[in-house]
């Protein structure tokens, strides 16, 4: 009994901390992940203080980089871990051996295609669930950085400066990165686990001690009274943003557990509740499953920022590393349209979703984007029935903006100036 007790433990990751698992009571894939997570941030730490730019070359710190995060691959998801390594070396290859004008798109169809093929043999021939832990994740992750660098170097090697947008060209990668800046980029403990997704240009700059430093000189400093360019700690947002992991988890470990998500599929709650009983439940569970989310995305990013990594510049004289966050927690709680709710929700997803199909595709880009992050995610139906209505919820949102800018137009022949002016802003308001 002892033995089929614990079945829903299993992994192919380390069982080192088992023991812990079982007291806890959580599955054994999660403590592994929450502790390489909080080795992560020690290791962090130690990368921002002990190994700083000016204290080891970036050979150095590629390699520690590199190292650490292969090791916490295998200790989270053991021999599932090589599909990752498999694939990394696969688009090195297409990196080096790729002509430039086609090096995006054969980097784009072999990493979606990889990924697409695990999500369907972990899914339908495997049996997900009888290995509770899921690779997929850091598969994932290493599919946006895939992707996001072949198109960044294509873009600085294969475009002229004129034929790209603004941050098209502040991003483009103007030679092929190095074995070790390549692994580097991608297998990072940083980023290996949860990730999120960074741009090339920004995780080299930080690399080389020159992220802070390329934020910083946007800003006028001599007519602020500063004689040099100010050196901003990120232990402020270390700080907050640890606060918001500690109460994620509380959350977690509370809320979340006391409405699953397996509670909406019990066949005997079904049976005996009404449809508005089991749509109220359902809202529950959906609120209920946030914080797993919330805890997820801000340790990954405390991480990055712990390390040094994630300074996005300064605004109203405060200095904000929010670069690499991925949600915006009181913007989700107080969307108040579709639109708010998916801009602060997977941002780095969002990002990159934009710049390597919606900026690009040639014609239906809003249907192109939406169908890629349902590929994207997995092989679940419910995920295409998600992402298509969304493509319908969000042409319907531009339809109901459209319609006041249109009704402007007819008060334009019938209107004084002032009043079509008041009524514009009553109608921007009601807008946004």
């Amino acid at each position: 009994m002892a033995e089929e007790a614990r079945i829903p433990y299993r992994t192919t990751g380390s069982t080192l901390l088992l023991p812990l698992s079982d007291f806890l009571g959580i599955t054994l894939d999660q403590v592994n992940f929450v502790a390489c997570q909080l080795f992560a941030l020690l290791a962090a730490f130690c990368f921002r203080l002990y190994l700083s730019p000016n204290h080891a070359s970036s050979g150095v710190r590629h390699a520690f980089a590199t190292v650490c995060g292969v090791y916490f691959a295998i200790f989270c998801f053991g021999w599932y871990s090589i599909h990752i390594f498999i694939l990394v070396m696969i688009s090195y290859g297409i990196m080096n051996m790729a002509s430039i004008p086609n090096i995006h798109r054969y980097s784009f169809v072999v990493a979606m295609g990889y990924l697409t093929v695990c999500h369907i043999s972990r899914i339908y021939i495997f049996s997900y669930g009888i290995l509770t832990t899921d690779f997929s994740g850091p598969l994932m992750i290493i599919t946006q950085k895939i992707t996001t660098l072949a198109f960044q170097v294509h873009d600085g090697i294969g475009k002229k400066a004129e034929e790209l947008t603004t941050e098209q060209n502040q991003l483009a990668v103007k030679t092929k990165p190095t074995l070790l800046e390549y692994l580097s980029y991608h297998l990072n403990f940083l980023s290996i686990i949860a990730g999120p997704c960074s741009n090339y240009k920004d995780y080299i700059a930080f690399i080389e001690g020159r992220h802070v430093q390329m934020k910083l000189l946007d800003v006028h400093w001599k007519q602020k009274g500063f004689d040099r360019l100010p050196d901003p700690s990120p232990m402020g947002a270390v700080l907050h943003k640890l606060c918001i992991t500690l109460v994620s988890l509380l959350l977690f470990l509370t809320f979340t557990k006391s409405f699953p998500v397996t509670s909406i599929v019990d066949n005997e709650f079904i049976n005996k509740s009404s449809f508005l009983s089991r749509l109220g439940l359902l809202y529950v569970v959906v609120q209920a499953s946030k914080p797993k989310y919330y805890f997820a995305w801000t340790l990954a990013d405390l991480i990055s920022n712990a390390a040094g990594y994630g300074f996005s510049g300064v605004e109203r004289g405060n200095f904000h590393w929010d670069l690499l966050s991925n949600l915006n927690i009181r913007n989700i709680e107080m969307a108040t349209s579709f639109k708010m709710y998916v801009q602060n929700w997977n941002i780095q997803t969002t990002a990159w979703l934009r710049r390597v199909c919606y900026e690009r595709a040639p014609r239906y880009p809003t249907a192109l984007t939406f169908l890629l992050s349902a590929i994207w995610h997995g092989v679940y139906p419910g995920y295409y029935f998600t992402f298509i209505t969304g493509i319908l919820m969000t042409l319907a949102a531009r339809a109901v903006i459209v319609f006041p800018h249109a009704h402007l137009v007819c008060l334009c022949t019938t209107h004084p100036a002032k009043q079509i002016s008041e009524t514009h802003q009553k109608s921007a308001a009601f807008i946004s």
